[in-house]
């Protein structure tokens, strides 16, 4: 078995085990963009784990109620090819502040590896030291409180293995 090569796109179909990919998932999540993530990568035959902050059932921003498959902090040591973010608030502010996700994408993103982040959720990837020289988008309203990182103001933006979206509208071309 052959790991994907990761200058192509995450799902790209030529490795012979599916690419892992995590999307975590807090209270608040916005809906489209956590569906939207799982939904595509499922069908272009990821492996996504989604896991909870915290366990349970999580009631995403229209209050909607949702099971992870687990929790994050059962998954924080295991290995993925992708870490994927949804926003909506306040699941994004659950998730720049959970110290664990925070280190796993860091170690994840300094290893070269896939690390996308839509809506208000690159503010976790700037809590995690991953923007700084950075391109990124994000919504507007999110990136006054982003300290590092060159903002685009594009719907998706890309950045080496750095992917950002900037709302719930691209949340498929994101995808």
């Amino acid at each position: 078995q052959t790991k994907p090569d990761r200058s192509l796109a995450p799902c790209y179909a030529i490795a012979m085990s599916a690419p892992r990919v995590l999307v975590p998932l807090a209270e608040g999540f916005e809906e489209i963009e956590a569906i939207t993530i799982i939904d595509v990568l499922r069908r272009a035959d990821c492996d996504v784990i989604v896991a909870g902050i915290p366990a349970g059932p999580i009631t995403a921003s229209r209050k909607t109620r949702h099971l992870a498959d687990t929790s994050l902090a059962e998954v924080l040591l295991w290995p993925f090819d992708a870490i994927v973010l949804p926003g909506g608030r306040p699941g994004a502010d659950a998730l720049a502040s959970d110290e664990g996700l925070r280190q796993k994408i860091w170690e994840h993103f300094a290893s070269g590896a896939l690390t996308a982040a839509i809506c208000a959720a690159p503010m976790a990837l700037d809590a995690a030291g991953v923007l700084a020289g950075r391109r990124f988008t994000c919504h507007p309203t999110a990136a006054p409180e982003i300290r590092a990182g060159i903002p685009t103001g594009q719907r998706v933006e890309t950045d080496g293995p750095l992917i950002t979206g900037q709302a719930a509208a691209s949340a498929l071309a994101f995808a």
